[in-house]
């Protein structure tokens, strides 16, 4: 047996433990056998078909402009700002609900809103250009 002091909550304990010396053993017991799951036989493929369209680029961003990406993924709740609208650095331009709380995204420069190419409701993925300022 062994004697140790410990402290819970700044109330002092004295506890035993006994110390089993040797290796664990476990007794053997029968055991049934899994169940092999069934694979379907794989085929040749058929006729190559057409290749996907590939997704359209993004727009190139204007020389000079400041563009607002998405931080984190997410679904944009709501847009406070339209197309043409002077925005001062700070200003709230919209709202990204990610992981069941709302984050505003705010203008990281003074400038005119030239595009918003998102929509609420809209899934975003971290990077995505949200709002382009110029």
């Amino acid at each position: 047996m062994k004697k140790f002091q410990i402290s819970v909550n700044g109330k002092s304990y004295e506890v035993e433990v006994e110390e089993i010396g040797g290796s664990f053993t476990q007794t053997p017991r029968a055991v049934a056998p899994l169940a092999t799951p069934k694979v379907p036989a794989v085929t040749a493929p058929k006729a190559a078909s057409a290749p996907a369209a590939p997704k359209a680029a993004a727009a190139p961003v204007p020389a000079g402009a400041e563009t607002i990406v998405a931080p984190m993924p997410g679904k944009i709740i709501s847009i406070k700002v339209a197309a043409g609208q002077a925005v001062k650095e700070g200003d709230l331009i919209l709202t990204l609900e990610a992981m069941k709380m709302e984050n505003e995204i705010f203008a990281g420069a003074t400038g005119t809103v030239k595009e918003i190419r998102v929509s609420e409701g809209a899934a975003v993925n971290p990077g995505d250009v949200l709002v382009v300022i110029a």
